[in-house]
């Protein structure tokens, strides 16, 4: 374990701080960083992005899962989908209709999503830009991936209507549900099919997807893609966040000071916080092992008996991948929480020790989550009480360094800064109505 000190760090790194020193700091984001969008796909977007009709049983819409009032995440440590009532911490199951098993990682925020530089995403980065695929994106598809997405951002934003337990529903339950049992996915009567003609069927949308996208001459002419291409552009457009006390640092028009300016030199500095939160948006969009908690049923299909998330390796197929997650943007980071990509933490500034400290951290991790009552299913807990587990997240992951108490509050001060109340609001903001007329989570 290696033991830092933020003292010789205060002179000589960051924004202005109390010493009058400056250094550096990453350059601010403009226009030119974000794709462009056009105003009223954006607005088609946000009608599909708060109405359940994509889901399997009309019951759950992407704000389920990421709504503004839980900063675009859910304020649960793992979600509960298909099956679940209620919306953030308060969202529980019933006798009618258990879901089969936990979501098995935490709801990312959808912050600055529409900015070039993200061409990775998913916890494990099973969603990538890929110019040499006829689709220009790698995903679990593999061949079998449609042209037509605007990029990873709309080829994500559609992956969760796909999943029994997020959005589709279980086996039998519906035509979306069945169509994804049996494997159709793409063409006539696919799972994406199915969910297009039901949008193209409210002739509401049928007339706001004629005005918008010009190709589309008749409801039979709205697919799948045009559908993930309207979510994609209100989300890029809705959480855009750059006006944060921190985006003013960048600019040089208000410099961190005090507290936070402690915290923006240790996360610059000793700390070591910007080897992999780097950039303006604080991520290398890399992945790593840091030996955060695994809960829950993990990355497992549904014949593997185990509960193990091995991350990246997923993906890969690598070894030295095992435990490796993607590196999330800090923004908004104060309001995201739980923490980790399994949730494991529903503190921030146990979260930041625990996290610096890595195999050590994990070593000492304290039951802390928010997980509504789920019976019958996998154990939560079933990769912590194996020492064996246990043991190989943590090799996975090395040495890390102990924060003191005073270095934490530092570095929570600085990622306060980072909060950006616009962006976490909205622009466009919970619609009052769909035109589905199902109804929407506030």
């Amino acid at each position: 374990m290696i033991r830092i000190s933020a003292s010789a760090t205060l002179l000589s790194v960051c924004v202005a701080a109390t010493a009058g020193a400056e250094t550096p700091l990453p350059a601010p984001v403009s226009d030119r960083d974000y794709i462009s969008i056009d105003p009223g796909e954006a607005a088609l977007g946000q009608l599909l992005f708060y109405d359940p009709i994509l889901s399997g049983n009309r019951n759950i819409s992407c704000a389920t899962c990421h709504h503004p009032r839980f900063a675009t995440s859910d304020g649960l440590s793992l979600g509960l989908g298909e099956g679940g009532v209620g919306l953030g911490p308060e969202r529980h199951v019933t006798d009618e209709n258990r879901p089969e098993q936990r979501i098995p990682r935490n709801a990312t925020a959808l912050f600055n999503l529409g900015a070039h530089e993200f061409t990775t995403l998913f916890h494990d980065g099973r969603i990538e830009a890929d110019p040499k695929r006829p689709s220009g994106i790698r995903t679990p598809m593999a061949e079998e991936m449609v042209t037509g997405f605007s990029g990873v951002l709309s080829a994500q934003t559609m992956f969760p209507v796909l999943s029994p337990d997020e959005m589709a529903g279980h086996y039998s339950e519906n035509d979306v549900a069945k169509a994804v049992r049996s494997g159709r996915i793409t063409g006539a009567g696919g799972a994406w099919d199915v969910i297009s003609r039901r949008v193209a069927g409210v002739e509401d949308y049928a007339a706001r997807f004629a005005d918008v996208y010009p190709q589309i001459d008749e409801p039979d002419d709205i697919g799948f893609t045009d559908i993930s291409n309207a979510i994609a552009a209100f989300v890029a457009f809705e959480w855009r966040s750059d006006s944060s006390p921190f985006d003013a640092a960048l600019r040089g028009t208000a410099p961190l000071v005090g507290m936070a300016a402690e915290g923006a030199s240790l996360f610059y500095g000793e700390a070591g916080c910007a080897s992999c939160h780097s950039g303006p948006f604080q991520t290398d969009h890399d992945f790593h092992a840091m030996a955060a908690p695994q809960i829950g049923p993990g990355k497992a299909e549904r014949f593997e008996r185990h509960a193990r998330d091995d991350g990246r390796m997923r993906v890969t197929g690598r070894e030295e991948d095992r435990f490796a997650f993607r590196t999330p943007s800090l923004r908004n980071v104060t309001r995201t929480g739980p923490w980790g990509h399994a949730g494991a933490h529903d503190d921030l500034a146990t979260f930041l020790a625990d996290h610096a400290s890595r195999a050590d951290g994990l070593t000492r991790y304290s039951r802390a989550v928010v997980l509504p009552d789920l019976p019958d299913t996998k154990p939560d807990w079933a990769i912590l009480t194996s020492d064996d587990e246990v043991a190989a997240i943590a090799a996975a992951a090395g040495p890390g360094i102990l924060l003191s108490t005073d270095e934490i509050a530092a570095l929570m001060a600085f990622l306060e800064t980072l909060t950006d109340p616009a962006a976490i609001s909205g622009r466009l903001g919970v619609p009052e109505a769909v035109p589905s007329g199902l109804p929407v989570d506030r």
